[in-house]
């Protein structure tokens, strides 16, 4: 039940009225017109903006076309007033019956309201982390991990057929580093002095890498030159790498569907094949790029290349996809697996990237846009760095993996539920300050704590209710008289909660998981609001000593909160409390 939705039509219904009775132009486009929560929740409790959208197409005053709407909308016994307000707002107020209404929704779908057939089933690839299998991931790819999983869980929510995938980065040079790096620690497991030069991975993590390639072939590399071991050695690190960033993964509670290797794009006739489709659209040619912004003339080689025409979509210069000597540059695979993906069906694809890939969106939107003949659409979250504190003062690096603060690390101290809040309390591109101390510190200021808290106290009402022998399961507070819940500040909860429909969709139409966080901590702190009243007002207290019919109205409001706050955990990866310890 999406009341905003179902306003809407009436309000479609009326303007169709007017046009049928040559109020209004008919043929208007009704598209732009919206019913939405006003900004200032006095003026009431929908607005809808049909007035001033219309008043140009219809060369009427919108103020003419409120007045008129309003009168009809007025009839309707579901809208208890209609008001024109400054040039041609319209604002609306329900009767109470409205949100009594939503309330029995609510119990009756359970963890299902909400939910919405809004992606009709369209097939969308959200890829992921997709960090270097080098090492374990860092507190970087914790925030991509937390947003890229939240994403496909919402989008999931919103009717959209997912797919979870990762990227495994294993066809460049790193991995060489790495399988160098591994041996190091081969010849150290043997008994060997060993010295880590830059350009290796010196961290600890490696360490039972290096054994088990002992316990694996025993000295049959000792003392072998490069040629003999880099290639088994690579593949063995890498599988070990893969395997700890599923455990860390796993930690997190993220479990993708697909890993695919870069590995597999070379050799195979994949990129190739990329570049040949793009090359029968007139998209790839020979030439020489102008110099990089910056650039002195005396620094830049001019250099002949295979371009991709990137600019003829909507890129700012075109894109080498062959070195001069012959060579894939970076791009080349990356459009191979693109093409790969769009081959597989999708209708819609997402990369979640880090803040370092900013200067990579216009070419891969451009490459995908050519593959598909901008039939998918690509959108790339780029996700901003994270600063890491404790006490007030920045955290320190790991000492397991060497050079930075791992997911392991931050899991362990936080727990992965709270890691995993934390993460969506700011939107993606906005930097990030992540206190080990304020995460978990009991208070209002800590939003993770603060949805938890209300999600248990509800627990401790319904716990009461049972020990008071007063029914509270779902299906007898969804029979209980809801007219009895009429105080402002009760009525001011069930509009919170009516909003959930409409807000998931909007997440789900602008891929922002951190809507979901930001409406929870607003639904909490209305129901909080409410107990704390409670205090001072006996009865808006959700329990009436021996008042059982009244006490079962005003749990099923109470009861309604935390349904829609489980389903919102949920969609973020959390586990809702029933006790704060």
């Amino acid at each position: 039940m999406n009341l905003f939705t179902e306003i809407r039509g009436t309000v479609i219904a009326a303007l169709e009225a007017m046009m049928d009775a040559d109020t209004l132009p008919a043929g208007l486009d009704l598209s732009n017109v919206a019913v939405e929560p006003p900004r200032d929740p006095l003026h009431g409790d929908m607005a809808t903006n049909a007035a001033m959208v219309l008043a140009k197409p219809a060369g009427l005053k919108p103020r003419d076309i409120a007045e008129d709407l309003a009168a009809r909308l007025a009839d309707d016994p579901r809208i208890a007033s209609a008001e024109v307000a400054g040039p041609g707002f319209l604002n609306l107020r329900l009767a109470p019956g409205q949100w009594h209404d939503v309330l029995r929704a609510v119990l009756a779908a359970g963890p299902d309201f909400g939910r919405s057939t809004m992606g009709q089933g369209r097939k969308v690839n959200v890829e992921y982390v997709s960090a270097n299998p080098t090492g374990p991931l860092h507190v970087g790819h914790t925030r991509g991990a937390v947003f890229g999983d939240a994403l496909a869980s919402l989008l999931d929510f919103t009717g959209h057929e997912v797919t979870r995938e990762y990227y495994i980065n294993d066809g460049g040079a790193q991995v060489d580093v790495l399988a160098r790096s591994v041996y190091l620690r081969y010849l150290e497991a043997h008994g060997q002095e060993v010295a880590f030069e830059d350009g290796t991975y010196p961290g600890d993590y490696l360490i039972p890498v290096g054994e088990a390639l002992k316990s694996e072939v025993g000295d049959a590399y000792v003392g072998q030159p490069e040629e003999v071991w880099l290639e088994k050695v690579r593949e063995f690190a890498t599988e070990k790498m893969m395997g700890l960033i599923r455990e860390d993964l796993k930690s997190l509670g993220v479990e993708m569907d697909e890993f695919y290797s870069e590995k597999s794009l070379y050799g195979t006739g994949r990129i190739e094949a990329a570049l040949a489709e793009l090359e029968s659209k007139g998209l790839i040619y020979e030439g020489v790029l102008e110099p990089p912004k910056g650039k002195k003339p005396e620094d830049w080689e001019p250099r002949e290349q295979t371009l991709f025409k990137s600019t003829e979509h909507g890129d700012d210069v075109d894109r080498p996809v062959k070195k001069s000597d012959g060579a894939w540059t970076y791009f080349a695979p990356d459009i191979a697996y693109h093409y790969d993906k769009v081959s597989r069906g999708f209708d819609a694809l997402i990369d979640v990237f880090g803040a370092d890939h900013g200067g990579y969106v216009k070419r891969m939107k451009a490459a995908v846009s050519a593959l598909s003949d901008g039939r998918v659409p690509l959108d790339i979250k780029l996700c901003q760095l994270v600063k890491l504190y404790k006490n007030g003062e920045p955290f320190k690096m790991s000492k397991r993996a060497g050079t930075f603060v791992t997911l392991r690390d931050v899991v362990d101290m936080v727990g992965a539920d709270v890691t995993r809040f934390h993460m969506l309390t700011r939107k993606n591109d906005a930097p990030l300050d992540f206190d080990f101390d304020k995460v978990v510190e009991q208070s209002k200021d800590n939003p993770v704590f603060y949805v938890q808290y209300a999600n248990a106290r509800v627990s401790s009402v319904l716990r009461k209710a049972a020990e008071a022998g007063i029914a509270a399961d779902d299906a007898t507070l969804a029979k209980a008289d809801l007219s009895i819940l009429s105080h402002e500040a009760e009525l001011t909860l069930a509009r919170k909660i009516a909003e959930w429909p409409r807000l998931v969709e909007i997440a789900g139409r602008t891929n922002e998981p951190h809507r979901v966080a930001f409406y929870l901590y607003d639904l909490a702190s209305d129901l909080h609001a409410l107990w704390n009243r409670g205090h001072d007002e006996p009865g808006l207290r959700f329990l009436q000593e021996g008042d059982a019919a009244t006490s079962q109205a005003k749990i099923a409001l109470a009861r309604a909160a935390t349904v829609v706050i489980s389903a919102g955990l949920g969609i973020l990866g959390v586990t809702p409390v029933e006790e704060m310890r």
